[in-house]
């Protein structure tokens, strides 16, 4: 059976049918599931994500904040960043530089962070290469990096002309650098080396 909200039921316990609602309605909701709002829209997330997917975004965090954190806030999932009062979503990894301190608040990031970080999941696939792919490019986020942890492969897209374009992909010993933040330098050899092969 789908998750309830509102009394309507979800089909694909994907999507909860009910329109128009904002923050507020998003923030009153406490019945233990984790919801992202897209366009007005409550959009149930998936259950926790893989050990590995986890090992992952903790090794990028640690390894960006080592050499980032004296300029940026590096903020990790659940945090929401709230781009309008009807789409707030939960990126795995946020960048926020500590210049723009004005739109970090308590609830989240009230407003466009730096760089936004997914890490590819089966059932997080779509959503973070077509659905968020467009919503980041919407709300001007600068860049976007999507991670698939099964390859060790970083797609790094920035804003041209409000879409984003590929901008570089890296592996192995590529050098991971940003056109947007200068701080960040570290290859995704460095990242996968430290995850074990977890069974399933």
């Amino acid at each position: 059976m789908g998750e309830k909200y509102g009394g309507k039921t979800s089909k694909d316990n994907d999507m909860i049918k009910e329109s128009n609602l904002t923050y507020d309605d998003y923030a009153s909701i406490d019945d233990g599931n984790r919801y992202e709002l897209v366009n007005g829209q409550l959009e149930l997330m998936s259950p926790a994500p893989a050990v590995t997917h986890q090992l992952i975004s903790h090794q990028m965090q640690k390894i960006i904040t080592h050499s980032c954190e004296s300029d940026y806030f590096i903020l990790y999932a659940p945090v929401d960043v709230i781009l309008s009062s009807k789409e707030v979503r939960q990126p795995d990894l946020v960048l926020l530089h500590r210049s723009r301190i004005d739109i970090l608040r308590n609830r989240g990031i009230e407003g466009a962070p730096d760089l936004v970080v997914e890490i590819l999941s089966p059932s997080t696939l779509k959503r973070d290469k077509i659905d968020k792919l467009k919503t980041y490019a919407r709300y001007k986020i600068p860049e976007y990096w999507i991670v698939e942890p099964a390859s060790g492969m970083l797609e790094q897209y920035t804003l041209q002309d409000e879409q984003y374009t590929i901008f570089n992909v890296f592996q192995h010993n590529d050098n991971v650098s940003s056109p947007n933040v200068s701080c960040i330098s570290f290859t995704m050899e460095e990242i996968m080396n430290n995850i074990p092969d977890i069974k399933n």
